[in-house]
């Protein structure tokens, strides 16, 4: 005998309930994960609990984008359509769905920060720690980007620093080198000076002499008569 069709109607046996909704609920994200890679197609499925448990399948694992895209369709629908005359019922429509995505988002966060994982099984707790090994592979990617670049930085502030440094010390040396020109012209000019004004003097023999050394060199010239006497002195000098 075949298996008999199941009536659809609620299930009154708690327990039963339970366990006929944890096996719809795996058979229909295996489902929903199947469709998505067998016909390529973006699936989204979100399952809230009698207990109000939330159970989520999305094919690229990022909720937030299908729940942006469904947004943006469903506001070019109804632009399309006649406007609703009732803004109140639309602008209450809206608060409750940015509360609802508000609530996904903390839930998220939550879960990011490591809180109220009681609530995910094993495949969602896989999915998390991909996301969170993406994203910490991303945070140290950018950290080292920003490492290579300060360092990139510095040297070139450093080479530049080296380069103004070995300009300003060729500077300084012409600068030495200048006023060292500058010291020697200035003892050449006073040397040349004291020597033009003090004559010179040639002291050689026989050379250059004054008149006073000539005649102090010169020996007194002695006459044959030691003492010139006049002749009428002699005529009247008595005869020895």
């Amino acid at each position: 005998m075949g298996r008999g069709r199941v009536q659809l109607k609620r299930i009154e046996n708690k327990i039963n309930r339970q366990v006929t909704f944890s096996k719809r609920r795996i058979g229909l994200l295996k489902k929903a994960h199947e469709i998505s890679i067998l016909c390529d197609a973006d699936v989204a499925l979100i399952i809230f609990s009698t207990k109000g448990k939330l159970f989520e399948y999305a094919s690229d694992s990022c909720m937030e984008k299908f729940l942006e895209r469904y947004e943006r369709y469903s506001f070019a629908e109804r632009q399309l359509t006649a406007p609703d005359p009732d803004s109140h019922v639309s602008w209450t429509l809206e608060h409750a769905k940015l509360k609802a995505r508000l609530e996904i988002l903390q839930k998220n966060h939550r879960h990011y920060m490591g809180e109220e994982l009681d609530t995910l099984n094993l495949k969602e707790l896989q999915n998390l720690e991909h996301q969170l090994d993406s994203a910490l592979k991303h945070i140290r990617s950018k950290k080292n980007q920003l490492m290579h670049e300060s360092i990139s930085q510095l040297q070139k502030k450093d080479k530049a620093l080296q380069d103004h440094n070995n300009l300003l010390t060729k500077k300084v040396k012409e600068r030495e080198k200048a006023l060292a020109q500058d010291q020697h012209k200035h003892d050449n000019n006073s040397s040349g000076f004291m020597s033009q004004a003090m004559p010179s003097l040639n002291i050689g023999p026989g050379t250059g002499r004054s008149a006073i050394e000539d005649e102090q060199a010169q020996p007194p010239t002695r006459s044959n008569n030691s003492t010139l006497i006049p002749s009428w002195m002699l005529c009247h000098m008595p005869e020895q």
